[in-house]
C-alpha cells in the first residue's frame, strides 16, 4: 500500500479527500438548522409533526430546566428512550449544558444497566413513563449512584386523538410516576422562559457522547466521543452525499433506535446536518414500517442487513409503494449480495453498504451514492479518513489486495474508553484506531471485509472466515437467515458449523445443502456441521445476527445438567 489516498480516484464527482471539516459544538448543528429552515418539518412521530423552530425552542428551554437543577460541565446524563421527539431534544439539550450524554439501551438487563450507570458516573437519567422502560430506571435509583429520574410523558407526543386512546386503551402500560424529589416531569423541566446561553465548548476535547460498546469482547466500554467527532462524522456523511441530497427538502426513516451509535449519526445528527424530516417509529416494525415510508415517501432509509432481508421477504411487500426511497445504506453487519440485489430489484433503489464502530463515531467507509458499488465492499474511506491494512501481530504494512487488520486515522476516531487507560492503549497503535477487522483493499481503493480477527475459525492451522461461508449459502433460494462459527474439535482445532433459518414452507435437508455448497466453499471451509432451526436467529437491538449470543445458546444446550 503505496499511495495512502489512492481511493480519491473513485470518489463521487468533484468530491477531494481533504475536504475542509469545521469542528463545532453538537448544538450548532441544530441552531444553524433552525435559522435555515425554521418552518420546515423536523420530527414527524406516528403522524404529529415538529419543526426545527419548534424543536430548537424546546430544546432551549429543556437546556435551561436542566442547568437548573445543576446538570452543567462534567455531568453525566442518561438518555434511555425509545425513538421519539423526546430524544432528539433531549440530547441537544444536553450539549447546550456542556454536560455529557450516556446512552442507554431500553432492553438492557438490570445487570448491565447497573454496570453502565456505575461506571459512567450517571446521576440523571432521562426516560419516558411507559412501564418496559420506567420501571428499570426506578429500580436504579435505589441500587445505583442514580439519584434522579426526568420522566417523559409517551402521551403527550402522540397526535390526536391517539393522546386521548393511549391512556383509555393502553393504560396498563403506562407507570404512575411518584410526586417526590427524585422524579422531575419533562412539563416542569421546560417550565421557563428559554433563555439559555450554550456553555463554551472545547470541540477537540469535550467529550458529548460516552458511547458505550456492545460488550462482545468483554465488559462493555464507554468510547468517548468528543463534539469534533461527532460533528466531523456527521460532516463527512453530508460531503458523501452533497451532490445527491437537498437540505431542507427531504426525509429519513428513523427506525433503527437511536441510542446506537450507527443511528445517532446516520439518522439523527445527519438529519439535523441537512434540515431533513425524521419520520420515525418508536421500534421497528415490519408492517408499520412499510406503512410508515408508502405514506410519508422519505428519500433516505439507514438500516441493517436483516431488515432489508425482512423487508425482501415480507409476503404482502406489492401492497406497499416503497419507490419514493432514493438511497439506502447497509450497516451494522455484511450485506450479502443477494439481500441487496433483491431489495434493489424490489424497491428501485440504490443500496449502498457501509462500515463502522462505536470507536469511529462510528462511519469510517461507504459505497459511493453513484458509480462503482462493489459487490461485498464496504467502499471506501470517507473524507479526511485514512484506511491501513496492517499485520495484526508485527504492524507492518500489508501489500494492496493482502489481507491485514483493518486500521482507521480520522477527525471522527474518539478520545479513548472513559477511565480505561490500559483498554484505550490496547486499541490504539500510535494515533491508528485497530478495529479488529480483517480486510484487504483493492487497486481502486476499496475495501472488503473478511471478518473479525476473533471470529476466525481455525481448521488444522489454517483460517476460515464465517463470512465466505455465510455468503455462500445465502446464495441458496430457500435460506432466510445463516451464522457461520467454529465450533473445538478434538482432531483440527474447530470445525466450521452453520446455522440455517429457512424460509416459510421451504425444506431442505444438511445433504441437499452440502451439495449445493460443493465447488462454492473449499473442502476445508465446508461446514461439518449444520443446524436448521425453525425459529429466528438471535440478533441485536438494532436487528443484526448476533454470533455472540448464538454461541452463547449453543454452549448453553452442551453444558452438562447440574
Amino acid at each position: 500500500m503505496t499511495d495512502r489516498h489512492l481511493w480519491e480516484a473513485a470518489y463521487p464527482k468533484d468530491l477531494k479527500w481533504n475536504s475542509p471539516l469545521h469542528p463545532l459544538p453538537i448544538y450548532a448543528l441544530l441552531d444553524r438548522t433552525r435559522q435555515k429552515f425554521p418552518n420546515r418539518p423536523a420530527f414527524n412521530f406516528m403522524g404529529k409533526i415538529w419543526t426545527w423552530d419548534q424543536i430548537g425552542g424546546l430544546v432551549d428551554r429543556m437546556a435551561k430546566g436542566l442547568h437548573d437543577v445543576g446538570v452543567e460541565r462534567g455531568v453525566k446524563v442518561g438518555l434511555c428512550l425509545p425513538n421519539t421527539p423526546y430524544f432528539l431534544i433531549a440530547y441537544y439539550a444536553i450539549a447546550k449544558t456542556g454536560a455529557t450524554v450516556v446512552n442507554y439501551n431500553p432492553l438492557y438487563t438490570e445487570d448491565q444497566l447497573r454496570h453502565q450507570i456505575e461506571d459512567s458516573q450517571t446521576d440523571i437519567i432521562i426516560t419516558t413513563d411507559l412501564h418496559v422502560v420506567y420501571d428499570k430506571m426506578e429500580s436504579m435509583l435505589g441500587k445505583t449512584r442514580l439519584n434522579q429520574l426526568v420522566v417523559c410523558p409517551f402521551k403527550d407526543i402522540l397526535p390526536f386523538p391517539k393522546n386521548i386512546l393511549f391512556p383509555l386503551l393502553k393504560g396498563k402500560d403506562i407507570a404512575p410516576i411518584p410526586n417526590d424529589d427524585r422524579h422531575i416531569l419533562f412539563s416542569k423541566i421546560i417550565n421557563n422562559d428559554g433563555v439559555f446561553q450554550a456553555q463554551n465548548i472545547d470541540p477537540q476535547n469535550d467529550i458529548a457522547v460516552l458511547q458505550y460498546t456492545g460488550g462482545t469482547t468483554g465488559v462493555p466500554k464507554g468510547a468517548m466521543l468528543t463534539h469534533a467527532n461527532v460533528v466531523a462524522n456527521a460532516d463527512q456523511i453530508e460531503l458523501w452525499l452533497h451532490k445527491y441530497a437537498v437540505p431542507g427538502q427531504e426525509k429519513i426513516v428513523g427506525i433503527l433506535p437511536f441510542f446506537h451509535v450507527f443511528a445517532m449519526t446516520a439518522v439523527m445528527n445527519l438529519a439535523v446536518r441537512m434540515g431533513w424530516e425524521i419520520v420515525a417509529l418508536p421500534k421497528f416494525e415490519l408492517e408499520a414500517t412499510l406503512k410508515l415510508i408508502a405514506k410519508y415517501k422519505p428519500q433516505y432509509l439507514m438500516a441493517v442487513p436483516a431488515i432489508f432481508n425482512a423487508i425482501n421477504l415480507y409476503p404482502g411487500l406489492a401492497k406497499y409503494d416503497l419507490t419514493s426511497l432514493r438511497y439506502c445504506v447497509s450497516g451494522g453487519a455484511p450485506l450479502p449480495l443477494e439481500v441487496r440485489k433483491s431489495f434493489e430489484e424490489r424497491t428501485g433503489c440504490v443500496v449502498i453498504e457501509g462500515y463502522g464502530l462505536t470507536e469511529a463515531s462510528p462511519v469510517v467507509c461507504v459505497n459511493p451514492p453513484e458509480g462503482v458499488n462493489k459487490a461485498g465492499s464496504i467502499g471506501m474511506p470517507l473524507p479526511n479518513t485514512v484506511v491501513e491494512l496492517r499485520h495484526p501481530e508485527t504492524g507492518e504494512l500489508v501489500d494492496l489486495g493482502e489481507r491485514g487488520e483493518l486500521c482507521v486515522t480520522g477527525p471522527q476516531v474518539m478520545k479513548g474508553y472513559y477511565n480505561k487507560a490500559a483498554e484505550t492503549a490496547q486499541i490504539f497503535r500510535g494515533d491508528q484506531l485497530r478495529t479488529g477487522d480483517v480486510a484487504y483493499m483493492d487497486q481502486d481503493g476499496y475495501v472488503f471485509i473478511v471478518d473479525r480477527i476473533k471470529d476466525l475459525i481455525l481448521v488444522n492451522g489454517y483460517n476460515v472466515y464465517p463470512r465466505n461461508i455465510e455468503e455462500a449459502v445465502y446464495q441458496h433460494p430457500a435460506v432466510e437467515e445463516c451464522i457461520a462459527a467454529g465450533l473445538p474439535d478434538a482432531q483440527r482445532g474447530e470445525i466450521p458449523a452453520v446455522w440455517i433459518k429457512l424460509k416459510h414452507g421451504r425444506h431442505v435437508t444438511a445433504e441437499e445443502m452440502h451439495s449445493f455448497l460443493d465447488g462454492k466453499l473449499s473442502p476445508i471451509e465446508m461446514p461439518r456441521k449444520i443446524e436448521f432451526r425453525d425459529a429466528p436467529l438471535p440478533k441485536t437491538m438494532i436487528g443484526k445476527l448476533s454470533r455472540k449470543d448464538l454461541m452463547d445458546q449453543v454452549r448453553a444446550a452442551a453444558a452438562p445438567s447440574p
